[in-house]
């Protein structure tokens, strides 16, 4: 019970952060006149990398962090404050989670495959998912803990596809004020995963 209570925690809080609610109409639009088949492959390759971004980062993240002396308190409090930041934006109606600048939007036009970036990175598997999955990283301890997240991750990866393959029914059905909740209702877990994630950093230096 106590791992299944963990995996969810862990999901839910990867699913907030990388919010494929919000890449839901960024991908129709860069995919506007393409086939359902070529959408479908841009999706499922979009989502692979994106298990294998968030897999790098979740693997390798105590070699990064030995690498750079970096605490684990730093990581924690860094990546808080990166997840606070993003949830604003979720939170804000005028950016909307917003994770392209105009020129990435511009340049995603002009490209035949859009799965690694900008879908993959930054959209899926941007900062906020990378500090996230390193903060899980800095307090795993077992060879369980490990497995469970990156079920966890394979979880949001196949949850963010089909949700990317059925964008256009979703979207039509929810309409603008539906995704807009949606996006909110993201932008407000993400807040305060990010303020537990400061919290635990900042516990250890003060003593408590």
């Amino acid at each position: 019970m106590e791992l299944f209570t963990f995996l969810l925690a862990t999901f839910t809080s990867l699913l907030s952060i990388a919010n494929p609610f919000a890449a839901m109409p960024f991908f129709l639009a860069m995919t506007d006149g393409d086939s359902n088949e070529h959408r479908r492959q841009q999706a499922l390759k979009a989502c692979i990398y994106t298990v294998l971004i968030l897999g790098i980062f979740l693997f390798g993240g105590n070699y990064i962090i030995s690498f750079f002396g970096i605490s684990l308190e730093g990581i924690r409090i860094a990546g808080g404050l990166l997840i606070m930041k993003m949830a604003y934006s979720l939170l804000d109606p005028d950016s909307q989670g917003r994770k392209l600048t105009a020129a990435d939007h511009s340049e995603a036009y002009r490209k035949p495959d859009i799965s690694f970036s900008p879908l993959a990175m930054p959209m899926l598997a941007g900062p906020g998912s990378i500090a996230l999955t390193l903060g899980f990283a800095s307090q795993s301890s077992s060879v369980t803990d490990y497995l469970v997240i990156s079920i966890a991750i394979l979880l949001v990866a196949v949850t963010s596809f089909v949700l990317l393959v059925v964008a256009r029914r979703m979207t039509k059905m929810l309409g603008r004020t539906g995704m807009t909740a949606l996006t909110r209702m993201m932008g407000f877990i993400a807040l305060t995963i990010g303020v537990q994630f400061i919290i635990n950093g900042v516990r250890p230096i003060i003593g408590t």
